[in-house]
């Protein structure tokens, strides 16, 4: 168990600089979002209020109170959301490529440790979701100071105030907060279970190189067909025969198939095939 930890410690200080960089980067965008969007709220409101001599009751019948929500969808929100997704996407790719990069490849030496190479695998994929879940903590502590900052900025008159559960619970932000514990394992589970896939296909495509990556692409094609069976077969064959919670428990199971697969794949690929 050390040696796994430290080779989690090991992983996620090698990715450090350049997730602090994100974090810093998301925090004043998202700061930066919050005060142009509280600002233009309220230059259209003194232009159409003082200047044209609109009414305040007429100015929000037309065009509402400024609450968080609108704040989510500007792109100085969004913008370090969908950065963090790419560059987190990316990285799944180069946590194992950079093994190899350099003319006294990594890789060598990591294959050499002695412990369970399957450990190896492990720590790579428990980095991820570490990083992962290290962005919700921060966005989740965001909502409460941005959300202050549009109290600062619009009076009460023209703003509606909305909880962090409001504010999760809408648009997109669902996605990354859900609602119940149910929801986040679900949710997570198939990112995880995904990242593990896409983690198979890369070292299908360093144990076989150029006919790996026709291995790789062909295992996740596997993988997806597997993962969605129980719908496809419900929908084109058995037309809607099961009820929804049997859908979900039987994509549950394929679902925990595909990632005990991946597991076992990459762990005999790394064990047996793999060229470093």
């Amino acid at each position: 168990m050390s040696r796994f930890l430290k080779l989690i410690n090991f992983e996620f200080n090698r990715f450090l600089k350049l997730y602090l960089v994100l974090i810093g980067a998301t925090i004043f965008l998202q700061f930066v979002g919050a005060i142009v969007s509280s600002q233009n709220y309220l230059n259209r409101a003194n232009d159409l209020m003082y200047k044209e001599l609109m009414p305040k009751e007429t100015f929000i019948e037309q065009y509402g109170t400024l609450s968080f929500f609108d704040i989510t969808q500007s792109s100085w929100f969004i913008g370090p959301i969908a950065l963090c997704i790419a560059v987190l996407i990316i990285y799944v790719f180069f946590i194992w490529y950079r093994d190899w990069l350099g003319k006294n490849t990594f890789i060598y030496r990591l294959l050499m440790l002695p412990t369970n190479r399957l450990n190896i695998y492990l720590a790579k994929a428990t980095t991820i979701l570490l990083f992962i879940l290290g962005l919700l903590a921060m966005q989740l502590l965001l909502f409460p100071i941005e959300g202050q900052i549009l109290q600062w900025m619009v009076p009460d008159e023209f703003r509606t105030d909305m909880t962090i559960f409001e504010i999760t619970k809408r648009d997109y932000l669902n996605v990354f907060f859900p609602q119940t514990f149910t929801e986040f394992v679900l949710y997570y589970g198939i990112g995880m279970t995904a990242v593990f896939v896409v983690f198979t296909a890369i070292l299908f495509e360093r144990s076989y190189r150029l006919k790996g990556i026709i291995y790789g692409l062909l295992y996740c094609a596997v993988s997806v067909v597997f993962f969605i069976a129980p719908i496809l077969i419900d929908q084109f064959m058995l037309k809607n025969y099961f009820y929804p919670m049997e859908l979900f428990f039987m994509e549950v199971i394929t679902g925990l198939i595909v990632l005990a697969g991946a597991i076992w794949t990459g762990h005999f690929l790394l064990k047996n095939k793999i060229r470093v």
